[in-house]
C-alpha cells in the first residue's frame, strides 16, 4: 500500500543472474485509496497463495486474490470495496458474474480466449463490462483470466506517471519531490529514473 508514497525496484535476484534465459509472468494492479487514507503510512502485506480462497465453480478453478466475491473474502487487507479473481477453465465453460461481484468489472485474458456477446477476446486483451455487477462470458478450454474491479470512489482521481491522487496539488508536490530525489532510496539500488515529460 503506497499511502503517502513509496519507492520500489524490480530486479532479478542475484542467484538467477547466471546468463540463462528466465521467463517471468505477472501483473501489477494498483488501486487508488479513499481520500482519508491517501496519506497513510506505506505498508507491505504478504499473503501466501495457500491462504487465498480457492474453489471449483463448475469446470472453473476460482481463486479470490483480493476483496470480496462469490460469497467469499480474501485475507489481503484492502481499503475500499474491490475484488480480484484468478479464473482457470479446465474445459470450455460459461461464467455468469451477475450477483457474484459488486461494482465495475474488468477482465484481462492472460492465456487462451473468452467470448462475450459473440466477440472473441484473446490473451493480452482487456474487456471492460458496460454494466456494473453483471457480465456473462464463455471461457475456452485452458483459458486463464483475471477479473477485477469494485465500487468506484466518489471523487475523481488524477494520474501522472506513477503518481495518483485526488489532489492535483499533491501530484505537483510528488513530481517536485521525485525530481529533487526526496523519495526514500531502495536499499542496495542507487538507480534513478527521471520524471517523464508528458
Amino acid at each position: 500500500t503506497a499511502g503517502r508514497g513509496v519507492t520500489h525496484t524490480e530486479r532479478t535476484p542475484a542467484h538467477f543472474r547466471d546468463g540463462n534465459t528466465l521467463t517471468m509472468h505477472g501483473y501489477q494492479v494498483w488501486t487508488a485509496l479513499p481520500v482519508d487514507m491517501e496519506d497513510m503510512e506505506p505498508r507491505f502485506d504478504f499473503v501466501p497463495k495457500t491462504a487465498l480462497p480457492k474453489w471449483q465453480h463448475g469446470g472453473l478453478e476460482m481463486t479470490l486474490v483480493a476483496g470480496k466475491g462469490f460469497g467469499k473474502a480474501a485475507p489481503l487487507p484492502v481499503f475500499s470495496p474491490l475484488f480480484m479473481l484468478d479464473v482457470f477453465a479446465q474445459h470450455a465453460e460459461e461464467l455468469n458474474i451477475a450477483g457474484q461481484l459488486s461494482g465495475e468489472i474488468a477482465l484481462v485474458v492472460t492465456n487462451g480466449e473468452i467470448v462475450a456477446e459473440e466477440t472473441t477476446i484473446q490473451a493480452g486483451q482487456m474487456l471492460i463490462s458496460k454494466t456494473d455487477d453483471e457480465c456473462c462470458i464463455i471461457l475456452k478450454e485452458g483459458t486463464r483470466l483475471l477479473i477485477f474491479g469494485g465500487q468506484a470512489l466518489p471523487e475523481p482521481r488524477y494520474l501522472y506517471w506513477n503518481f495518483v491522487s485526488s489532489s492535483k496539488e499533491k501530484l505537483e508536490r510528488a513530481k517536485r519531490d521525485w525530481e529533487a530525489r526526496r523519495f526514500p532510496k531502495v536499499p542496495g539500488d542507487n538507480s534513478y529514473i527521471p520524471l517523464p515529460n508528458f
